[in-house]
């Protein structure tokens, strides 16, 4: 589908042709001498502005999907937008369902929707049966939270099983996963639950959130949010810890380097490099169990060779000392495994020389799509490159 301009994207009294020579156009104009009604209007035009542009990028990304795998979509994607890798998949996927609903498509292109109305839809047709004319016409008219309502209600009247297949399909689809943020420096935790597991869950935080508001000096109040952070907080941390995780022997993995002149611990730092100032440090030592580990060749097992597939645990923390991170992405190396860089499968070794730290997509980038280990000649860093480009 071509998409045409649209008169309502130009400047006004401007031929289309001399105005913008691309397909969408929102002419520069001094906002301060705007009223209150043409800075409302004109949010309006700069809205349907971005839904024709992300209809055209959905197409761009789905031409791409017919002549590549979609792990190179999602790294042209993340590398041309500039955008998070899960954003890039996020995109990528959504091209992929809207080229399956021409409704949709339609009216994002000509800015009758807004592009989370349509990505509403996109992801309901692709877990189920829907009528795309029943949704498209409803998300023309309602705001966000009103739509996503409206979806979910469409969804449970279009299944045939009382919504035993929607959930069935959700909780196929359960993720969660914790990262640090490169604005905030905060770390951030995102899950996803089937409707049954999800209100388990909130019934769990909301308990323990009104116990916290119950047991917190009125006059000192924390706001709903941080109350909430708090609750998820202990929930995991202090009765997690006081079960399995203390049966596993450690919490907090803290490196340091020993000063051999002064007969003390210097440089403290968690698993991702980030600095320890000391007197958090004697308050971990004091609050936290903290395992502590000597890397040494004679003492301790770093090449166990074929007598076992996995790491051991002296070995990943010796890795996560080496390495730092992610050697593909520099992902916190809490959440990589040890990758052999001769594979076990070609007869690789369990040998700290042969091993080192990747995440799952990485991991996957190597093993699926022929990513290469390669290793800097000067800082003996490990590092990973796309396969060359085909030849044409």
């Amino acid at each position: 589908m071509e998409l045409a301009p649209a008169p309502d994207l130009l400047e006004a009294g401007a031929a289309p042709e001399r105005a913008c020579a691309s397909s969408v156009c929102v002419g520069v104009v001094e906002v301060a001498g705007l009223s209150e009604e043409g800075l409302r209007s004109r949010l309006g035009l700069i809205g349907r502005g971005e839904s024709r542009l992300a209809a055209m990028k959905s197409q761009v990304l789905a031409e791409l999907g017919r002549r590549m795998n979609k792990a190179e979509v999602q790294r042209i994607a993340s590398d041309e937008l500039q955008s998070s890798g899960r954003e890039a998949k996020r995109d990528v996927e959504t091209a992929v369902q809207l080229e399956q609903l021409p409704d949709t498509t339609g009216a994002l292109a000509s800015g009758e929707i807004p592009q989370g109305h349509a990505r509403l839809i996109a992801r309901a047709a692709g877990e189920g049966p829907v009528e795309e004319g029943v949704l498209v016409t409803a998300a023309r008219g309602e705001n966000f939270d009103q739509f996503a309502k409206t979806v979910k209600r469409h969804q449970q009247d279009q299944s045939a099983d009382g919504g035993q297949a929607l959930l069935d399909r959700q909780r196929r689809r359960r993720t969660a996963r914790i990262f640090e943020s490169p604005d905030s420096g905060m770390f951030v935790l995102t899950a996803q639950f089937d409707q049954i597991t999800g209100a388990r869950i909130a019934t769990a935080l909301t308990a323990k959130e009104r116990q916290l508001w119950h047991n917190e000096d009125a006059k000192q109040r924390r706001s709903p949010q941080q109350r909430m952070a708090d609750a998820v907080a202990e929930l995991i941390c202090d009765e997690a810890a006081a079960g399995e995780a203390k049966k596993q022997g450690t919490n907090l993995l803290v490196l340091a380097d020993f000063d051999v002149v002064k007969q003390q611990l210097v440089n403290a730092r968690l698993a991702d490099s980030t600095p320890i100032p000391a007197s958090t440090l004697k308050d971990l030592a004091l609050e936290a169990n903290i395992l502590p580990s000597i890397f040494d060749a004679k003492t301790q097992q770093m090449w166990l060779g074929r007598t076992r597939r996995t790491a051991s645990e002296a070995q990943r923390m010796a890795l996560i000392a080496r390495d730092e991170h992610c050697i593909g992405c520099e992902a916190n190396p809490l959440w990589c495994r040890a990758h052999h860089i001769v594979w076990w499968s070609n007869n690789g070794g369990t040998d700290l020389d042969n091993l080192l730290l990747v995440c799952d997509a990485c991991h996957q980038k190597i093993h699926v799509h022929g990513w290469e280990v390669h290793q800097h000649p000067g800082t003996k860093k490990f590092y990973l490159k796309p396969p060359p480009e085909p030849e044409h």
